[in-house]
């Protein structure tokens, strides 16, 4: 087997047996080709044959490239799960990988936007698109983030045959874990503005968001719109589409919902990665009191 014949298989892994996103797998192709050529390795055992140090001395030399804490933890993680693939591969009774400790990264807060922001996002993104029936579009996806708790791939991944939208909602996340999202009227009534202006048929198979030429709309283009929508409104640059789903999940904590309920809401595999959210509550009270105390205006 050559080495491009390992990385296909790696691809093919990736992207049906795991069913990573695009750009994670993009990301993991570029770690295996990376580990192949900095190593010379050319059969599944050489793989298989990478020890803890070997592994160690490779992200070392990666680091020195100027890769940064989150890149090199992320690199590690992608070379891990190469290494205990060619394990399989290779036939071996140990198909563990490697146990080697990434760098210590520091999680930054999320940086929620106040409900009023996430509204007033929503409906300048929607004044200021050239046609009435994109505004209308871009208005119910950021509602939909804001207001379900979605990611923005997930938003774009509905098609018409989620039209239309329920009181609940099952959503495909990461990893093919699927979840159920309430969906609220104001939401369910952006969705349907949206198709009532929209020049496209909603089709059972086709995206039911759909871009300027009927094709399936990029990220990149709801992205774009808040940009601006954000710069007129006087907003940081941390009130992204993502920021919606940040703000979905600290108002909720905020109004009294439990961690549990919400990592199902919002998808999460480890109970670890929705406390963070606790952490936001607690700063934006503490902004608050700052801001509202009288001994703290004077």
């Amino acid at each position: 087997m050559s080495r491009a014949d390992i990385l296909e298989a790696w691809h093919v892994h990736l992207a049906l047996a795991r069913r990573r996103s695009p750009h994670t797998v993009r990301a993991y192709d570029k770690a295996a080709e990376r580990l192949l050529s900095g190593l010379g390795f050319e059969t599944w055992d050489d793989i298989a044959d990478v020890t803890a140090t070997r592994l160690r001395s490779h992200i070392a030399a990666r680091r020195e490239d100027g890769l940064s804490n989150v890149s090199a933890a992320r690199e590690l993680s992608a070379l891990k799960g190469f290494i205990a693939f060619a394990r399989v591969q290779a036939g071996r009774e140990n198909t563990d990988a490697p146990r080697l400790r990434g760098p210590r990264i520091k999680k930054g807060l999320p940086r929620p936007v106040t409900p009023d922001d996430a509204l007033g996002l929503a409906e300048t993104v929607e004044a200021m698109a050239l046609e009435d029936w994109t505004g209308a579009r871009d208005r119910a996806i950021l509602l939909l983030l804001y207001g379900a708790g979605m990611r923005i791939a997930e938003a774009l991944s509905l098609k018409g045959s989620d039209y239309p939208l329920a009181e609940r909602l099952t959503v495909t996340g990461k990893g093919g874990k699927q979840r159920v999202v309430p969906i609220l009227p104001i939401v369910r009534d952006a969705v349907m503005e949206y198709v009532r202006r929209s020049p496209w048929p909603v089709e059972k198979d086709a995206p039911l968001f759909r871009g300027a030429r009927g094709g399936p709309l990029g990220q990149g283009m709801v992205q774009k719109a808040t940009a601006r929508a954000r710069k007129a409104l006087g907003l940081t640059d941390t009130a992204t589409p993502h920021a919606l789903r940040h703000s979905f999940a600290t108002h909720l904590l905020g109004a009294g919902a439990d961690l549990r309920s919400l990592q199902e809401l919002l998808g999460h595999a480890s109970l670890g990665s929705t406390q963070i959210y606790t952490k936001v509550d607690a700063a934006t009270l503490l902004e608050t009191y700052r801001n509202s105390h009288p001994r703290e205006r004077d």
